[in-house]
């Protein structure tokens, strides 16, 4: 779907609610609400939220790894690993 397409009046929204989330449950795209003219709102359906989170937490994570790694605070994972094995070993 074309985002021109996608584009819907406030008063739309209103009048066909179930409609649109039928739509969006079935096409996974998401409806821009405007008012006024104005772009106010994105809608989108419960499961394309889910993988947008998912994504922006994965891209979270690498950002975290990336920066760790230019400030130094990475080690290989044979030394890592072995690290870990000495603090069970030591727990024991």
């Amino acid at each position: 779907m074309k985002l021109s397409q996608a584009v819907k009046p406030m008063s739309y929204l209103k009048n066909d609610a179930n409609m649109i989330l039928t739509e969006l449950e079935a096409t996974h795209q998401p409806v821009i609400v405007t008012q006024n003219g104005e772009a106010k709102a994105v809608l989108q359906d419960i499961a394309s939220y889910e993988a947008t989170q998912d994504s922006i937490a994965l891209l979270k994570i690498l950002a975290m790894s990336s920066k760790s790694k230019k400030e130094g605070k990475s080690k290989p994972i044979k030394t890592a690993f072995a690290d870990i094995r000495k603090s069970i070993a030591e727990s024991e």
